[in-house]
C-alpha cells in the first residue's frame, strides 16, 4: 500500500484569485508529489473570472475550482500550509499533523481598477509572481526528496 500523498493548503482571505492561482500553478508543477487545495479565511464564494482565464492563457483549467472556507480542512492531516495574503496569515489555524508553514504575500488582483485589460494586466502580473514562487518551492522539495533518498 502506498502512502498517501502530502497535503499543501493555500490559504488567503476570499479564496477567489491568489490561492487559486497558487493552487493550479503547484498541481501543474508538483500535482505528483501533494495533493493541493486552496481555501479562504472569508471565502468569497466564487473564483474571479479573471483569474480563470488568465490560468486558461499558460494551460492551467482552474474553472472548476471552488471557493471554500478553510475550516473544510481542520479535520484533514495537511503537511504544508502557505498562506498568499497577510489577513489569511494572521486567522491561520495551526492544523493538526501540520509539519510546514510558508507566508508569501502577493497583491490582491481582485481590487485592480481601470479598464477590463489593466484589470487583466494586474491578474498576468501576479499570476506570473505566484508562478515563479510556486514553482521554485516545487523544485526545492522535489531536491529534498531526492537528498532524501539518497
Amino acid at each position: 500500500m502506498s502512502t498517501p500523498k502530502p497535503t499543501v493548503l493555500v490559504l488567503c482571505t476570499g479564496n477567489s484569485c491568489r490561492s487559486h492561482l497558487a493552487e493550479g500553478v503547484l498541481r501543474s508543477v508538483a500535482g505528483e508529489l501533494f495533493e493541493v487545495a486552496s481555501a479562504g479565511s472569508k471565502p468569497a464564494g466564487y473564483v474571479h473570472p479573471l483569474a480563470i482565464e488568465v490560468m486558461h492563457e499558460i494551460g492551467i483549467d482552474i474553472s472548476g475550482h471552488q471557493s471554500k472556507h478553510m475550516k473544510e480542512f481542520i479535520d484533514r492531516p495537511v503537511e504544508t500550509v502557505i498562506t498568499v495574503c497577510g489577513n489569511a496569515d494572521q486567522a491561520c489555524p495551526i492544523f493538526p499533523g501540520q509539519v510546514n508553514r510558508h507566508h508569501w504575500p502577493f497583491d490582491d488582483p481582485a481590487h485592480a481598477t481601470g479598464t477590463t485589460e489593466e484589470q487583466r494586466a494586474v491578474f498576468r502580473r501576479v499570476r506570473n509572481e505566484i508562478r515563479r514562487v510556486f514553482t521554485a518551492y516545487a523544485e526545492g522539495r522535489r531536491d529534498q526528496l531526492k537528498a532524501a533518498r539518497v
